[in-house]
């Protein structure tokens, strides 16, 4: 009876996530087998502090704050609005950043650069003029080393908070993980990326000091979109509890730039946490353990000699 009942409710919920993920609700993609081909171990080993952060659900929760930092600052946010069809397909953009990801997580040298330099081509287009915090009008262009940074700062925060918040310390601890995926930085342009956890948030915080962080009508309806994106009805309760749990552990100045307040009953936090937990080890079920991205990383680290290939005895 439990396994019939687990297949009932696990099947359905697996073949959303899939499909909302990669597009298709059965099977690897075509770029996620491909990263078993290469000649190198890539950037980042499997004990790497970057596998631990990006491997597991915490991912999920990390995309919904990355996209509400990017939008903080407006050159960012007028690339987003102006130049990609968000609103009518937003799992096409979501699909696109994930290949990203893990294409440098886990894809060898060769494949992690051929990654940035196509998302960096896909961005020579991308420019116009937006209104600085300041009110003054500035032209953007996506490969601007200012928004490349930001963008930058803005992912590495985000998978690190939420695997802290969500998973626990990071092996090796933060300061590791920043060091580490500034490999990525550099390969999208950002010139001398942070190493350190403390030096991620300063950064961080001379944007705001310097007024290139802004809120207004044009965040507000993309902070709009991301609290309820059209997603199939049965992910919207447990993208509820995520992007609460999100907010929750948001800094406090960037909430009121986004008009977001920590959820609360009265004077007391909700246990948004908690509940997040609770929801990503329900997602965890209904996926596989490890990534097909991960899965495949392995199979060409057994093939280098790297990781133990599979067992030959009888």
């Amino acid at each position: 009876m439990t396994t019939g009942l687990n297949d009932t409710l696990i099947g359905p919920l697996r073949r959303r996530l899939l499909t909302t993920f990669s597009g298709q609700s059965e099977g690897n993609l075509a770029w996620e087998e491909a990263l078993e081909e290469g000649d190198d171990a890539g950037y980042f080993a499997p004990d790497s502090a970057v596998w631990a952060v990006h491997g597991g659900m915490t991912p999920i929760a990390a995309g919904i704050r990355a996209l509400l930092t990017q939008a903080l600052h407006p050159g960012v946010l007028a690339g987003v609005v102006e130049h990609s069809n968000y609103r009518a397909d937003p799992l096409a953009r979501l699909a696109g950043t994930i290949r990203w990801i893990f294409t440098v997580t886990y894809g060898d040298t060769a494949a992690a650069r051929r990654a940035c330099a196509w998302v960096r081509k896909r961005h020579v287009p991308v420019e116009g003029e937006f209104v600085t915090g300041h009110g003054t009008h500035e032209h953007y262009s996506a490969n601007d080393s200012t928004l490349a940074e930001w963008v930058h700062l803005a992912f590495t925060d985000a998978f690190l908070r939420a695997y802290e918040s969500l998973a626990g310390p990071v092996p090796g601890g933060a300061d590791r993980y920043v060091g580490e995926w500034a490999v990525a930085g550099e390969l999208m342009g950002v010139a001398d990326p942070p190493r350190t956890a403390s030096a991620l948030v300063e950064r961080m915080e001379a944007y705001d000091t310097a007024g290139q962080l802004a809120g207004g009508p044009r965040l507000a309806d993309v902070v709009s979109f991301l609290r309820r994106p059209p997603l199939d009805p049965l992910l919207r309760p447990g993208y509820a509890v995520l992007f609460n749990a999100v907010v929750a552990g948001m800094p406090q100045r960037h909430l009121d730039l986004l008009g977001l307040v920590r959820p609360r009953l009265g004077p007391v936090p909700l246990p948004v946490t908690g509940a997040a937990k609770a929801t990503l080890a329900v997602v965890g079920r209904a996926l596989d353990p490890m990534s097909p991205s991960e899965a495949a990383a392995r199979r060409r680290l057994a093939r280098l000699g790297v990781l133990p290939g599979p067992s030959t005895a009888p």
